[in-house]
Protein backbone atom coordinates (compact mmCIF):
# COMPACT_ATOMS: atom_id res chain seq x y z
CA UNK A 1 0.00 0.00 0.00
CA UNK A 2 2.85 2.39 0.83
CA UNK A 3 4.46 1.86 -2.56
CA UNK A 4 1.14 2.43 -4.27
CA UNK A 5 0.55 5.67 -2.37
CA UNK A 6 3.96 6.97 -3.49
CA UNK A 7 2.67 7.05 -7.05
CA UNK A 8 -1.07 7.72 -6.57
CA UNK A 9 -2.74 8.97 -3.39
CA UNK A 10 -5.67 6.89 -2.20
CA UNK A 11 -8.01 9.80 -1.51
CA UNK A 12 -8.55 11.74 -4.70
CA UNK A 13 -6.38 9.88 -7.18
CA UNK A 14 -3.79 12.68 -7.27
CA UNK A 15 -0.28 11.65 -8.29
CA UNK A 16 2.21 11.19 -5.48
CA UNK A 17 5.84 12.42 -5.42
CA UNK A 18 7.05 9.68 -7.76
CA UNK A 19 4.16 10.25 -10.12
CA UNK A 20 4.79 13.98 -10.24
CA UNK A 21 8.50 13.37 -10.86
CA UNK A 22 7.72 10.97 -13.71
CA UNK A 23 5.29 13.49 -15.17
CA UNK A 24 7.97 16.20 -15.12
CA UNK A 25 10.47 13.86 -16.76
CA UNK A 26 7.92 12.97 -19.41
CA UNK A 27 7.08 16.60 -20.16
CA UNK A 28 10.77 17.49 -20.28
CA UNK A 29 11.52 14.63 -22.66
CA UNK A 30 8.61 15.62 -24.89
CA UNK A 31 9.74 19.25 -24.99
CA UNK A 32 13.34 18.29 -25.75
CA UNK A 33 12.26 15.89 -28.52
CA UNK A 34 10.00 18.52 -30.08
CA UNK A 35 12.75 21.13 -30.12
CA UNK A 36 15.34 18.64 -31.40
CA UNK A 37 13.01 17.68 -34.25
CA UNK A 38 12.38 21.33 -35.13
CA UNK A 39 16.09 22.18 -35.16
CA UNK A 40 16.93 19.09 -37.25
CA UNK A 41 14.18 19.90 -39.73
CA UNK A 42 15.42 23.47 -40.21
CA UNK A 43 18.99 22.23 -40.65
CA UNK A 44 17.93 19.67 -43.25
CA UNK A 45 15.87 22.15 -45.23
CA UNK A 46 18.76 24.62 -45.18
CA UNK A 47 21.11 21.98 -46.59
CA UNK A 48 18.60 21.15 -49.34
CA UNK A 49 18.11 24.81 -50.26
CA UNK A 50 21.86 25.40 -50.24
CA UNK A 51 22.72 22.57 -52.61
CA UNK A 52 19.79 23.32 -54.91
CA UNK A 53 20.82 26.98 -55.20
CA UNK A 54 17.54 28.37 -53.90
CA UNK A 55 19.04 30.81 -51.38
CA UNK A 56 19.51 34.41 -52.50
CA UNK A 57 23.17 35.43 -52.40
CA UNK A 58 22.21 39.02 -51.62
CA UNK A 59 20.47 37.94 -48.41
CA UNK A 60 23.52 35.94 -47.34
CA UNK A 61 25.88 38.87 -47.99
CA UNK A 62 23.62 41.18 -45.98
CA UNK A 63 23.61 38.81 -43.04
CA UNK A 64 27.38 38.26 -43.25
CA UNK A 65 27.90 42.02 -43.02
CA UNK A 66 25.57 42.28 -40.05
CA UNK A 67 26.93 39.24 -38.18
CA UNK A 68 30.57 39.65 -39.12
CA UNK A 69 31.61 43.23 -39.86
CA UNK A 70 29.27 44.85 -37.34
CA UNK A 71 30.35 42.42 -34.60
CA UNK A 72 34.08 43.09 -34.91
CA UNK A 73 34.04 45.87 -32.33
CA UNK A 74 32.68 43.79 -29.46
CA UNK A 75 34.81 40.81 -30.49
CA UNK A 76 37.88 43.08 -30.46
CA UNK A 77 37.15 44.23 -26.92
CA UNK A 78 36.43 40.69 -25.68
CA UNK A 79 39.54 39.18 -27.26
CA UNK A 80 41.78 41.98 -26.01
CA UNK A 81 40.59 41.59 -22.43
CA UNK A 82 40.86 37.80 -22.54
CA UNK A 83 44.48 38.01 -23.71
CA UNK A 84 45.39 40.59 -21.09
CA UNK A 85 43.77 38.70 -18.21
CA UNK A 86 45.29 35.36 -19.26
CA UNK A 87 48.75 36.93 -19.52
CA UNK A 88 48.56 38.66 -16.16
CA UNK A 89 47.18 35.68 -14.27
CA UNK A 90 49.68 33.35 -15.89
CA UNK A 91 52.55 35.67 -14.98
CA UNK A 92 51.35 35.77 -11.38
CA UNK A 93 51.25 31.96 -11.15
CA UNK A 94 54.64 31.45 -12.82
CA UNK A 95 56.58 33.98 -10.75
CA UNK A 96 59.71 32.35 -9.32
CA UNK A 97 58.87 28.76 -10.24
CA UNK A 98 58.51 28.48 -14.02
CA UNK A 99 60.48 30.31 -16.74
CA UNK A 100 58.47 33.29 -17.89
CA UNK A 101 58.81 32.43 -21.59
CA UNK A 102 56.38 29.55 -20.96
CA UNK A 103 53.75 32.25 -20.56
CA UNK A 104 53.75 32.63 -24.34
CA UNK A 105 52.61 29.04 -24.70
CA UNK A 106 49.97 29.40 -21.98
CA UNK A 107 48.46 32.51 -23.53
CA UNK A 108 48.51 31.19 -27.10
CA UNK A 109 47.07 27.80 -26.22
CA UNK A 110 44.41 29.23 -23.91
CA UNK A 111 43.27 31.85 -26.39
CA UNK A 112 43.35 29.69 -29.50
CA UNK A 113 41.98 26.45 -28.11
CA UNK A 114 39.31 27.82 -25.81
CA UNK A 115 38.91 31.52 -25.03
CA UNK A 116 38.88 32.83 -28.60
CA UNK A 117 36.11 30.62 -30.01
CA UNK A 118 34.02 30.27 -26.85
CA UNK A 119 34.00 33.93 -25.81
CA UNK A 120 33.28 34.96 -29.39
CA UNK A 121 30.33 32.56 -29.45
CA UNK A 122 29.01 33.85 -26.11
CA UNK A 123 29.22 37.45 -27.34
CA UNK A 124 27.39 36.54 -30.56
CA UNK A 125 24.67 34.74 -28.62
CA UNK A 126 23.74 38.05 -27.04
CA UNK A 127 24.23 40.21 -30.09
CA UNK A 128 23.15 37.95 -32.95
CA UNK A 129 21.19 35.04 -31.51
CA UNK A 130 18.87 37.10 -29.32
CA UNK A 131 18.13 39.47 -32.19
CA UNK A 132 17.31 36.64 -34.60
CA UNK A 133 14.90 35.11 -32.08
CA UNK A 134 13.24 38.46 -31.36
CA UNK A 135 12.88 39.32 -35.06
CA UNK A 136 11.42 35.98 -36.11
CA UNK A 137 9.32 35.76 -32.95
CA UNK A 138 7.80 39.17 -33.65
CA UNK A 139 7.06 38.13 -37.22
CA UNK A 140 5.48 34.92 -35.94
CA UNK A 141 3.11 36.54 -33.41
CA UNK A 142 2.18 39.32 -35.85
CA UNK A 143 1.25 36.69 -38.49
CA UNK A 144 3.88 37.82 -40.97
CA UNK A 145 5.16 34.23 -41.16
CA UNK A 146 1.65 33.05 -42.02
CA UNK A 147 1.48 35.74 -44.70
CA UNK A 148 4.65 34.33 -46.29
CA UNK A 149 3.10 30.87 -46.35
CA UNK A 150 -0.05 32.28 -47.96
CA UNK A 151 2.11 33.82 -50.69
CA UNK A 152 3.78 30.47 -51.35
CA UNK A 153 7.13 31.49 -49.86
CA UNK A 154 8.95 29.31 -47.36
CA UNK A 155 10.13 31.34 -44.34
CA UNK A 156 12.99 28.92 -43.79
CA UNK A 157 14.37 29.62 -47.26
CA UNK A 158 13.88 33.39 -47.18
CA UNK A 159 14.52 34.21 -43.51
CA UNK A 160 16.35 31.38 -41.76
CA UNK A 161 18.74 29.77 -44.26
CA UNK A 162 20.60 33.00 -45.16
CA UNK A 163 21.23 33.61 -41.44
CA UNK A 164 22.57 30.09 -40.88
CA UNK A 165 24.88 30.22 -43.90
CA UNK A 166 26.06 33.69 -42.87
CA UNK A 167 26.88 32.31 -39.42
CA UNK A 168 28.91 29.50 -40.95
CA UNK A 169 30.91 32.08 -42.91
CA UNK A 170 31.31 34.94 -40.45
CA UNK A 171 31.87 33.23 -37.09
CA UNK A 172 35.07 31.34 -38.11
CA UNK A 173 36.46 34.63 -39.44
CA UNK A 174 35.59 36.36 -36.19
CA UNK A 175 37.24 33.54 -34.24
CA UNK A 176 40.43 33.89 -36.29
CA UNK A 177 40.35 37.64 -35.63
CA UNK A 178 39.81 37.02 -31.90
CA UNK A 179 42.69 34.52 -31.76
CA UNK A 180 45.14 36.99 -33.30
CA UNK A 181 44.00 39.90 -31.13
CA UNK A 182 44.06 37.78 -27.98
CA UNK A 183 47.63 36.62 -28.58
CA UNK A 184 48.79 40.13 -29.48
CA UNK A 185 47.19 41.71 -26.42
CA UNK A 186 48.62 38.96 -24.21
CA UNK A 187 52.11 39.62 -25.59
CA UNK A 188 51.80 43.37 -25.02
CA UNK A 189 50.49 42.81 -21.48
CA UNK A 190 53.36 40.40 -20.70
CA UNK A 191 55.90 42.99 -21.80
CA UNK A 192 54.20 45.85 -19.97
CA UNK A 193 53.57 44.12 -16.64
CA UNK A 194 56.21 41.38 -16.44
CA UNK A 195 59.00 42.69 -18.63
CA UNK A 196 58.81 39.63 -20.87
CA UNK A 197 60.21 40.57 -24.28
CA UNK A 198 58.36 39.87 -27.47
CA UNK A 199 61.01 37.43 -28.68
CA UNK A 200 60.84 35.42 -25.45
CA UNK A 201 57.03 35.42 -25.60
CA UNK A 202 57.03 34.18 -29.20
CA UNK A 203 59.64 31.56 -28.34
CA UNK A 204 57.36 30.21 -25.63
CA UNK A 205 54.38 30.32 -27.97
CA UNK A 206 56.26 28.26 -30.59
CA UNK A 207 57.53 25.81 -27.99
CA UNK A 208 54.27 23.85 -27.75
CA UNK A 209 52.63 25.08 -30.96
CA UNK A 210 50.81 22.69 -33.31
CA UNK A 211 49.42 23.84 -36.63
CA UNK A 212 46.38 21.71 -35.90
CA UNK A 213 45.48 24.03 -33.00
CA UNK A 214 44.47 26.90 -35.26
CA UNK A 215 42.36 24.59 -37.45
CA UNK A 216 40.79 23.24 -34.27
CA UNK A 217 39.84 26.78 -33.26
CA UNK A 218 38.35 27.57 -36.67
CA UNK A 219 36.38 24.32 -36.62
CA UNK A 220 34.90 25.35 -33.31
CA UNK A 221 33.93 28.67 -34.86
CA UNK A 222 32.31 26.89 -37.81
CA UNK A 223 30.19 24.68 -35.57
CA UNK A 224 29.24 27.55 -33.25
CA UNK A 225 28.35 29.64 -36.30
CA UNK A 226 25.82 27.03 -37.32
CA UNK A 227 24.45 26.27 -33.86
CA UNK A 228 23.70 29.86 -32.79
CA UNK A 229 21.46 30.99 -35.70
CA UNK A 230 19.91 27.53 -35.99
CA UNK A 231 18.70 27.44 -32.38
CA UNK A 232 17.77 31.12 -32.45
CA UNK A 233 15.67 30.73 -35.60
CA UNK A 234 13.88 27.65 -34.27
CA UNK A 235 12.98 29.41 -31.03
CA UNK A 236 11.79 32.45 -32.96
CA UNK A 237 9.52 30.43 -35.25
CA UNK A 238 8.15 28.58 -32.20
CA UNK A 239 7.05 31.80 -30.48
CA UNK A 240 3.47 32.05 -29.29
CA UNK A 241 1.58 34.54 -27.14
CA UNK A 242 2.21 38.07 -28.38
CA UNK A 243 4.85 40.42 -27.00
CA UNK A 244 5.16 38.44 -23.77
CA UNK A 245 5.78 35.30 -25.79
CA UNK A 246 8.55 37.05 -27.72
CA UNK A 247 10.25 37.90 -24.43
CA UNK A 248 9.94 34.32 -23.18
CA UNK A 249 11.26 32.89 -26.44
CA UNK A 250 14.23 35.24 -26.50
CA UNK A 251 15.17 34.38 -22.92
CA UNK A 252 14.77 30.65 -23.58
CA UNK A 253 16.78 30.96 -26.77
CA UNK A 254 19.71 32.63 -25.01
CA UNK A 255 19.76 29.87 -22.40
CA UNK A 256 19.45 27.14 -25.03
CA UNK A 257 22.19 28.63 -27.24
CA UNK A 258 24.56 29.00 -24.29
CA UNK A 259 24.01 25.41 -23.19
CA UNK A 260 24.37 24.16 -26.78
CA UNK A 261 27.66 26.01 -27.24
CA UNK A 262 29.05 24.68 -23.95
CA UNK A 263 27.95 21.11 -24.67
CA UNK A 264 29.43 21.21 -28.17
CA UNK A 265 32.61 22.75 -26.77
CA UNK A 266 32.93 19.89 -24.27
CA UNK A 267 32.66 17.38 -27.14
CA UNK A 268 35.57 18.84 -29.11
CA UNK A 269 38.57 17.65 -27.01
CA UNK A 270 37.71 13.93 -27.04
CA UNK A 271 36.77 14.11 -30.72
CA UNK A 272 39.60 16.24 -32.14
CA UNK A 273 42.47 16.37 -29.64
CA UNK A 274 43.06 12.66 -29.06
Amino acid sequence: MASTQSVVDEGGGEPGPVGRWLARVGRGSETFSRHAYGVALIAWRTVVYLFTGRIALRDVVTQVYWMGAQSMGIVLVTATLSGIVTSQQGGYQFSGSVPLYVLGSVVSQSVILELGPVLTAVVLIGRVGARITAELGTMQVSEQIDALYSLGRDPVRTLVSPRIIAGLISVPLLVAFADCIGMLSGMVAAQATLGLGNQAFLYGARLFWHNWDFLYSLTKGLVFGGVIPLVAAHMGLSTRGGAEGVGRSTTSAVVAMTLAVLVVDAMFPPLMLQ
